[in-house]
This record gives structure tokens, C-alpha cells and sequence, in this order.
């Protein structure tokens, strides 16, 4: 704001302090909490312990929560840089973007994921796709470092002997990774995965989702940045394609149809929509949609 005196003095508006994160680092520690119990049930699955007493004696004796620690560290290690991916693009571009808030929820892995809130709109179409593609890249890294360490660890059981079981699905990086390390299940067998290895198939899982072109997900940032004024219409045909997977493949798909529908389809435009693409925003939104092919899983989930 220019004063009427003298020449042309400055005043600036101070911004608003900043408040301490309080709930980001409640939300935290409560996600560290729920994903080390149930690293704690998963090391006891995998090493064969579990039993209805394991309840009973983690109260007799807290000590074995630590046996559930590389599992919380592996999930929250991947949900973080997945975050920090967004967030460290946000802060590049000058974007203001809250620090991430993490999720606990009673399910198979702890957490439904985390998410940052960006509170002011994208300068132009080249900002947003890096801003979108930064956290896929930087979660499937640290998920493929975690999948390759551990798959060493994991061991092989007859199909027959897990009947019952949760049957995860098998993306394609998992097959490749299998396939250079020499670690293929033989034909009638299963691989039974270390917790470490669950938390990076878990990367995976949330990598796709997240990666699909639709809505305002990381994936629908890229096709906005890229088609613009078919985003729409991209959104709706994958929609679409959800509905058999649903019917055939796996139930979670419904409710991916119904938060989609619920947040709705369209894609805010920037503030200099006009702008045009860089040869390295394109080769990025190449590397988005190999990710996507690579973690994607038709069916994660099979009882």
C-alpha cells in the first residue's frame, strides 16, 4: 500500500503468525501409534506367535510393541516423503500448503494415508504437475528401497495353507522386482511377505490411487496440467472403468466411486492457465502414468 506522503514509502502487512501444528502433530503421533500396533500383530503373524493372548500381553508387557516398530517405520516412512514430496514442491513454487496430516484408522495397515492442504490457488499448469507428480515420485522411491531390502526376508508357503487369509494382489513392480531378484514363488506357492514388504505393497497401492487421472488426486492434477479442457471428461470415462472393477474385482472400488463423486469431477484452473508446458513437464506426466501401470492392482484385496 503506497503512503500519499513524500514519495512512494512502503507498508507492509505483516502476515498472521503462524499457529503451532498441533493437530498435524497429534494426528502423527496417533498414526505411529495405530501402525505400530498393528506392526505388532503382523511381525507375530509372520514369525507365527499370533494367538488370542497377544492382546493380553501387550499389556503385561509393553516391550513387545517394539516388535511392530519396522513395520510403523516403513508405512509412516512412505506416507512422509510421499508428503514432504508435495509439500517441498509447494514451497518451491511459493504455494502456501500446510504440513501433513496423517490419518489412524482401525484397518489392516493402521492408516487411511495422509494428505496436505493447499490454501492458495497454482500460479500456472507447469507448477501444478510438479507440484502433483513430486509426491508419487518420492513415495514409490522410498517404497521400492523398502521392497527390495526386505523381500529377502519374506518366505514362500503352499497356496492350500493360507485359505482364509487376506490374498493380496500383485502389481507389476512387484513381479519385476521378484523377477530380477530370483525370488518368484514357485508354481503352487505364495509369497508371505515380511511387514516391512507389506508396508511397501501398501506404497504401491496408495501410489496408484493416488496417480489416477481423475479429480483433484495427484493423478488428476497431471491431466488437468496436460489436457485442460478434457480433464472432465478424462475423470468421468475412469470413473466409468471403476464400475466394472468394482462389480468384478474388488468391492473398495465402490467406495472410491462414491468419494470421487462426492468431491466431485472438475479441476479448479490456474492462475495462468495459458501458460504453456515445458519438454520436462511432458516427461514427467510420462513418469506418472509408468507409475500408475506399475502399481496398479485391479483386485488389491481377495479374502
Amino acid at each position: 500500500m503506497s503512503s500519499s506522503f513524500d514519495s512512494a514509502v512502503e507498508f507492509a502487512i505483516p502476515a498472521p503468525p503462524r499457529r503451532f501444528p498441533w493437530l498435524n502433530v497429534v494426528l502423527f503421533g496417533l498414526t505411529c501409534l495405530s501402525t505400530l500396533l498393528v506392526g505388532v500383530f503382523l511381525m507375530a503373524d509372520f514369525n507365527g506367535t499370533i494367538s488370542q493372548t497377544t492382546i493380553e500381553r501387550l499389556w503385561q508387557e509393553p516391550s513387545i510393541l517394539l516388535s511392530g516398530l519396522p513395520f510403523s517405520l516403513a508405512i509412516m516412512g512412505i506416507l512422509f516423503c510421499h508428503e514432504m514430496g508435495h509439500y517441498l514442491a509447494c514451497r518451491y513454487y511459493d504455494v502456501d500448503a500446510s504440513l501433513p496430516y496423517f490419518i489412524p484408522f482401525p484397518s489392516i495397515v493402521g492408516t487411511m494415508g495422509a494428505f496436505i492442504r493447499i490454501r492458495a490457488p497454482i500460479r500456472d499448469r507447469g507448477s501444478l504437475l510438479d507440484i502433483g507428480v513430486a509426491g508419487p515420485i518420492a513415495g514409490f522411491v522410498v517404497a521400492v528401497i523398502l521392497f527390495v531390502a526386505s523381500l529377502g526376508q519374506a518366505h514362500f508357503v503352499a497356496k492350500t495353507t493360507v485359505d482364509g487369509a487376506i490374498e493380496l494382489g500383485e502389481p507389476l513392480i512387484f513381479k519385476l522386482v521378484q523377477h530380477v531378484l530370483g525370488l518368484t514363488p514357485p508354481e503352487g506357492m505364495d509369497t508371505f511377505m515380511h511387514p516391512i514388504t507389506f508396508a511397501a505393497w501398501f506404497g504401491f497401492l496408495a501410489t496408484a490411487l493416488n496417480l489416477l487421472p481423475v479429480a483433484q488426486l495427484d493423478g488428476g492434477h497431471i491431466a488437468y496440467a496436460i489436457f485442460r479442457g478434457y480433464h472432465k471428461w478424462i475423470s468421468r470415462v475412469v470413473v466409468a472403468i471403476l464400475v466394472p472393477l468394482a462389480i468384478f474385482y474388488w468391492v473398495g472400488w465402490w467406495v472410491w466411486i462414491v468419494l470421487l463423486l462426492i468431491l466431485k469431477l472438475q479441476h479448479p484452473p490456474t492462475l495462468e492457465d495459458s501458460i504453456p508446458l515445458q519438454r520436462r513437464h511432458v516427461v514427467l506426466a510420462w513418469i506418472g502414468l509408468a507409475l500408475l501401470i506399475l502399481c496398479f492392482m485391479p483386485a488389491p484385496l481377495r479374502l
